[in-house]
This record gives C-alpha cells, sequence and structure tokens, in this order.
C-alpha cells in the first residue's frame, strides 16, 4: 500500500505502541493513587508533559493531557467563555475543522454570543484586515487553525496575536495545532491555547493535548475527579501518554531529515502530477504551505470516483477532512477558498508522512495519470 491519506490518522510507531504497551501490561497503575507505584507513574505523566511542551517552549505545567483534537478544541473554546460576563463576541474563520467550527456555531443559541466568521482568500489565508475590523473591546475569543487541514495553508499566527493583544487584550486567542505539531515551527507563536492530537504525529489514536498559558482565563473541560488542577477530570490515559512521549521524542531527533524528506516527497509528487493536462494546485504555493499537505483539482473527474479507482491499487488519498467524508453535500473549506464547480468536484488531498519515498510518490503519479485517463474517458460533455 502506498498511504497518502496522513492528515487523516497515521500509522503507529513501533516504539510508541511498545510504550504504550508496556504502560499497559507492567506500569499500568493510576497515577493519581496514593502509594508508590501511583507516583511512579504520575512522574512518569509529568515527565511526558514536558516533552510535550519542548515544541510549544511551553513550561511543563502548561500540558493539559486530553482525549484528542476534538476535545481540545472543544474544551478551548468552551472553557475560555466561562466565567465571562457580558456581551461576548467570539471569532472564528470559515475554514476551521468540525471541531471548531461545530462549536462556535453552537453558541449562536445563547443570546449574548456575537459570531464572526472570517473570510479567507483563495489560498485558504484568513483575512487578517477582517480580524482587525472585528475585534472589540467584547470580543471573549479568537480560535484560528494554524495549518489548515486540506490546504496545507499556514496562518501567521503571530501577526493575528499581535492585532489581538492590542485591539481586544481581554480575549483568548486559541489555535487548532493539529495539523502543525512538529510539522512546522510552532514556538512563539503567541497564542493562549494550543490543541494538538496524538494520531497526525504516529501516537496512538485517543489522546492528545491543549496547551494553556500560564494565567490566561480558561475554566477547563470535563468535571469530575478533578484531575490535571481542575482542568480536565477523568483518568488519564497513561498508555496514550507515555506513547505520545515517544512519538514526540522521535520526531524531535529526526526533525529536519523529516521535515526534508516530506517536503522532498511532496515536490516530486506535484512534479509528477502536474505533468497530466488539466491539474489545477488548491491552496497556497508549494513552498509556502505546510510541508505534508497536497490538494489538487483533477478537471474531468469526481474526486470520490478517482479516490476509489485509486483504492483498488492500493494507493490511499481523500477528498478532505476525514471528520467530513461521509457527509454529503459541498465542501466546505474549499468553498470558502472559492473553490468551486468542476475544481471542487475533482479535488484531492495527498497528505504525507515522514516514511513515504520518492518512489511511493512515481508509482502513485503513474497509478493517478493512468485512471485519470480512464476515468475521463468516461465523463458527460
Amino acid at each position: 500500500m502506498i498511504y497518502l491519506d496522513n492528515s487523516a490518522t497515521t500509522r503507529t510507531l513501533p516504539e510508541a505502541a511498545q510504550a504504550a504497551l508496556q504502560a499497559m501490561t507492567e506500569d499500568f497503575y493510576n497515577p493519581a493513587a496514593a502509594y508508590a507505584f501511583g507516583a511512579r507513574t504520575e512522574k512518569r505523566v509529568n515527565e511526558a508533559r514536558q516533552v510535550l511542551a519542548q515544541p510549544l517552549r511551553a513550561k511543563r505545567e502548561e500540558i493539559i493531557f486530553t482525549s484528542g483534537g476534538t476535545e481540545s478544541n472543544n474544551a478551548a473554546i468552551f472553557g475560555s467563555l466561562r466565567g465571562w460576563h457580558g456581551p461576548r463576541r467570539v471569532i472564528t474563520t470559515a475554514v476551521e475543522h468540525p471541531s471548531v467550527f461545530e462549536a462556535v456555531q453552537s453558541l449562536k443559541q445563547a443570546g449574548d454570543v456575537d459570531i464572526v466568521i472570517l473570510p479567507v482568500n483563495e489560498q485558504g489565508y484568513p483575512d487578517l484586515v477582517a480580524l482587525r475590523d472585528a475585534l472589540t473591546e467584547n470580543t471573549a475569543l479568537v480560535s484560528m487553525m494554524h495549518v489548515n487541514n486540506e490546504l496545507g495553508t499556514v496562518t501567521d499566527l503571530g501577526a493575528a496575536a499581535r492585532l489581538i493583544r492590542r485591539l481586544a487584550p481581554r480575549a483568548v486567542f486559541h489555535a487548532d495545532g493539529v495539523q502543525a505539531y512538529l510539522k512546522v515551527d510552532t514556538d512563539r507563536l503567541g497564542v493562549d491555547l494550543y490543541s494538538l492530537s496524538a494520531h497526525k504525529f504516529h501516537a496512538p489514536k485517543g489522546v492528545g493535548a491543549l496547551y494553556k498559558r500560564t494565567g490566561v482565563r480558561f475554566a477547563g473541560g470535563q468535571i469530575g475527579g478533578g484531575q490535571e488542577n481542575n482542568l480536565r477530570s477523568g483518568t488519564l490515559n497513561v498508555p496514550g501518554i507515555l506513547g505520545m512521549e515517544k512519538a514526540v521524542l522521535l520526531y524531535e531527533q529526526n526533525l529536519a531529515a523529516w521535515r526534508q524528506n516530506m517536503r522532498a516527497c511532496k515536490r516530486r509528487l506535484y512534479e509528477d502530477l502536474m505533468t497530466i493536462p488539466d491539474v489545477v494546485l488548491n491552496g497556497p504555493a508549494l513552498d509556502e504551505a505546510a510541508p505534508h499537505i497536497l490538494n489538487l483539482s483533477f478537471m474531468g473527474v469526481r474526486g470520490e470516483v478517482l479516490l476509489h479507482a485509486l483504492e483498488q491499487f492500493d494507493v490511499c488519498v481523500s477528498t478532505g477532512s476525514a471528520c467530513a467524508a461521509r457527509k454529503a453535500g459541498k465542501n466546505r473549506i474549499l468553498t470558502a477558498a472559492g473553490i468551486i464547480g468542476p475544481r471542487q468536484e475533482g479535488a484531492i488531498r495527498f497528505s504525507l508522512c515522514p516514511f513515504n519515498t520518492l518512489e511511493e510518490m512515481d508509482t502513485a503519479a503513474q497509478v493517478v495519470s493512468e485512471q485519470v485517463a480512464f476515468l475521463r474517458k468516461y465523463r458527460r460533455r
């Protein structure tokens, strides 16, 4: 199989799986337990907390463990709004992941929440002029994705943060970093809250984290036994956490080489596929986007049909976010970027990992070329 859907999920590294297995079968103690074995497990969890904090240049105590990106995003939104008194404005963009976009939409039911959805340009960049104009003294929250999961657009969070600090200093600034963490630089971002998900960087599913800057207004998420300093109750997923720690350590040890390989594979795949007639790049210029995401439209072919044709040759791609893959209708992200009609219908997302090879890119491109040519014979005229 040539797996090119790593933005949906990644293969767990054997070392990360082994770390999780050991935590399940040997070091299985509850870190909240009072006896020594529990204390030892808590120490290991806090060591993992420090490892996850490093790429963000954060403090250990600023990392809250969660079940993944969706919980982290939901907690960031609802937890930052609790405790705000009076009218509230929430600002986000038209190209957010459903775990942010739908959560923000749900706030409309509250009478004192004013929702502002920022437009984006054709490359997927949020309109920072519109952000500037939308910021008010009543702005309670701004949430913007760091790397767009469909187009690979890298948002300038630093520029957004400077506007927010100047024009809405009481606002909490959250970023969905699920597709960005370890793939692009994540230090000095200027954000208050930052979400990440383990299964996007070769760690187990069902675990993630939320960075919370010290002192930021945040009332937390799940209520219960008071774990995670009363900010996220529930018994910690120690196997997932230690598997995630191992994956981060391996990524950090190989950071430059892994990023370089993903970018080289992306460029090779792009160059191969652009030899096919009537192919259009969606999103930013190749080197401006994240190193692992490539979105192309194959005109005259329906993306879903091409996806299943490639599947027969063991090439796995996607037509967009896995969270929306089974929903009928237009692609909200591409529509917001003005990618509509036949161009949207023919869009395919290729998402890479550090372990893809140039040979795989050549083989995949050959299969795509053959299947596009075959399917175009049957298009409507």
